[in-house]
């Protein structure tokens, strides 16, 4: 794979300045969003990007590090394509990496953001709105939930959430590349949702019905609140149908990762019930 790294078409960048780069785009926000990037490391984030289109900056990879077949293949390809490249040492990509075991691949890319009059509702059955979420992990989650059941992805309400955190990025596995991410405001999201005539369902001890027991429609917008307040006066107003999950005596909130999945997959098993050809994957 080093081999005719001088070909016309190839654009070699200097590793520093490169390696200064990612170190920014790891910490500090104002910068991410301001430049319109964020970085991601792994086999298997390098290769769901590439399968999705994602748009890619800047390849980083490590010759000796990386031994996948077809991640190398896929980096090949890309600087054919083009696509700017830093070549890596060991050491040097240890130094880049926040994993254990370092994989050799890693790249820049672009955040991709949408704005809300972009979105075409009825292109997916569910979407997953939030103004507010405490956990990076907990957001990871959903994403990754979003992508297992072929949910369209994230309207961002407000500037307070950034899923392109790295420690938001790297529980998707992957996933971040397969949903889409729209940024609004809570006038332009109420706005669009009623012209759209959109089924908003919020999560919320007040809920009328137990999240099981309504019928979702296609699309259906799942409203969700920060881990320690839930949903605003605000928020619960838009909602077209508030839902609760059942809890024993004593318990009155749920982890807001495990809440959101669990009404994904009843928006999800809702839509499929007359099906059983279903995919099924081992847990990690």
């Amino acid at each position: 794979m080093g081999n005719n790294e001088t070909t016309e078409n190839f654009r070699q960048l200097e590793f520093a300045p490169v390696f200064a780069k990612v170190k920014k785009l790891q910490i500090d926000r104002r910068y991410r969003d301001s430049k319109g990037l964020f970085f991601a490391e792994g086999i298997r984030n390098f290769v769901e990007a590439v399968d999705h289109k994602f748009p890619i900056e800047t390849i980083i990879y490590s010759e000796k590090l990386l031994t996948s077949a077809i991640a190398r293949k896929l980096v090949r390809r890309l600087k054919r394509e083009g696509i700017p490249f830093a070549r890596a040492s060991p050491e040097q990509f240890r130094n880049l990496s926040r994993t254990e075991r370092a994989s050799g691949i890693a790249a820049i890319f672009r955040q991709n953001i949408q704005k809300l009059n972009q979105l075409k509702p009825n292109d997916n059955f569910c979407w997953i709105a939030l103004s507010s979420i405490r956990s990076n992990g907990n957001l990871g989650t959903l994403v990754r939930t979003s992508a297992a059941i072929g949910a369209g992805g994230f309207i961002l309400i407000g500037d307070e959430i950034d899923v392109f955190e790295p420690n938001v990025v790297r529980p998707t596995m992957g996933a971040i590349f397969k949903q889409k991410v729209v940024r609004t405001d809570f006038q332009e999201f109420q706005n669009w949702s009623r012209i759209n005539n959109l089924q908003v369902v919020g999560a919320s001890p007040n809920g009328s019905a137990n999240y099981d027991q309504i019928q979702y429609s296609s699309p259906t917008i799942l409203m969700l609140g920060n881990e320690r307040k839930g949903l605003n006066d605000k928020e619960q107003a838009i909602c077209s149908q508030l839902v609760k999950i059942p809890m024993v005596a004593g318990m009155d909130s749920l982890n807001v990762a495990v809440a959101g999945s669990l009404l994904l997959y009843e928006v999800f098993r809702s839509k499929n019930s007359d099906q059983t050809d279903f995919q099924f994957f081992r847990v990690k």
